[in-house]
């Protein structure tokens, strides 16, 4: 199984990036920010996304993951301090009351989505470096999260709930696997739902989606208007979809078709098939993922593995179950498919990193059966 994982893990991903631009090319034109002149402008700019996250794929991939470790500080300062630009007039981007952007329109990056490499690095770090401290209160427990604590809140101030959500998912996750102590793993989980509980109390639109959530119908006009469109879309494609390019919700009917919503609009235009394989691609991608980790030549490399596949794993499930109502509306993209230049390349960064966990596994494993065979053969003296 661990040398079908890369090839399950890139086929996974290649799947995802072609139903991401074929889908771009059809709902962009649509979008509320096309451009007048060039209705595929955005899917021409995350083209040259591409391109650039593929570099980055192949650097991370011919790179010793150990890199990561080595500049665990380094990394995590940089994306606190470019969290904190988020907040600095001129530099920071306010966008629908929410200021995740740095930079100048129309080239700026979002470092909540660097955020993730950071947590899941400085996590892996800690562990590896007390790889029996899962029991114990401090070492096992409040001294991690308190290094993630800094991240979690500055993205968090940023009204990014969705990515908050995300990190504290992976963060749960990795804590897991690292073997901290289920006491605290459950104390962590009440508290954490109880304080989105009193977060959502103090924010009256996140509040609404709440109530969208436990009553669609009753605010299909309002706060429930995309989930309400999304269940349409994907009602109304069927088993085998309008065709592609077909599709009707995505002209001006659904805000952000191309980016957060667009699971509904493969739906529409391509149908149950389509969307099924999609969930397969990324329950594939995450157990490929996990194999790799469970096979690295050290702790570290396997808490990044698990890391990595976490993040991503969580990501779509949050995405996908708010397109299908199953959850509330957190304005999430779904990874290697939506619209966005910092997720996707930090998707690709992610895969690079673990194909070189996998090919220092693969390398390891061969060295340590070719030292077997040689003891086995040789005689006795």
């Amino acid at each position: 199984m661990h040398r079908k994982s890369l090839p399950l893990l890139l086929g996974s991903v290649t799947f995802l990036i072609i139903i991401g631009f074929v889908m771009l090319f059809s709902t962009c034109l649509f979008s509320a920010h096309a451009d007048a002149a060039d209705g595929y402008k955005e899917a021409k700019r995350q083209a040259v996304w591409l391109l650039v996250g593929l570099v980055v794929c192949w650097w991370a991939a011919t790179t010793d993951y150990r890199f990561w470790k080595r500049n665990h500080w380094l990394i995590f300062g940089g994306v606190c301090f470019l969290l904190v630009l988020c907040f600095v007039p001129y530099i920071g981007m306010e966008i629908n009351g929410e200021r995740r952007w740095i930079g100048i329109r129309p080239f700026q990056i979002q470092p909540s989505e660097l955020g993730k490499i950071a947590v899941v690095v400085s996590l892996a770090y800690w562990f590896s470096r007390y790889p029996d401290g899962g029991n114990h209160f401090l070492r096992g427990f409040v001294y991690p999260l308190a290094i993630v604590g800094l991240p979690l809140l500055l993205i968090l101030f940023e009204v990014d709930i969705g990515t908050t959500a995300v990190l504290s998912g992976t963060t749960f996750l990795v804590l897991f696997i690292a073997g901290t102590h289920w006491k605290y793993l459950t104390g962590l989980a009440v508290t954490g739902v109880a304080g989105f509980i009193g977060m959502m109390s103090y924010a009256p639109d996140r509040m609404q989606r709440i109530m969208a959530f436990l009553d669609l119908e009753a605010h299909r006009h309002g706060a429930g208007f995309q989930q309400w469109i999304s269940l349409m879309a994907l009602g109304s494609g069927g088993v085998t979809g309008r065709g592609v390019g077909e599709g009707r919700l995505k002209m001006l009917y659904m805000p952000f078709a191309h980016t957060d919503f667009i699971f509904p609009m493969i739906g529409e235009e391509m149908g149950l098939v389509v969307t099924l394989l999609v969930v397969l691609a990324f329950i594939t991608l995450v157990v490929a993922g996990f194999v790799i980790a469970f096979h690295a030549p050290d702790r570290f490399g396997s808490l990044v593995a698990v890391g990595l596949v976490s993040f991503i794993g969580v990501q779509a499930f949050l995405n996908i179950g708010v397109a299908t109502s199953m959850l509330p509306n957190t304005g999430l993209t779904l990874p290697f498919v939506s619209y966005g230049g910092s997720s996707l390349v930090i998707g690709l960064l992610a895969v690079g990193i673990l194909i070189n966990i996998y090919r220092q596994g693969n390398a390891e494993e061969a060295g340590n059966g070719a030292l077997v065979r040689r003891q086995r053969i040789t005689p006795r003296v």
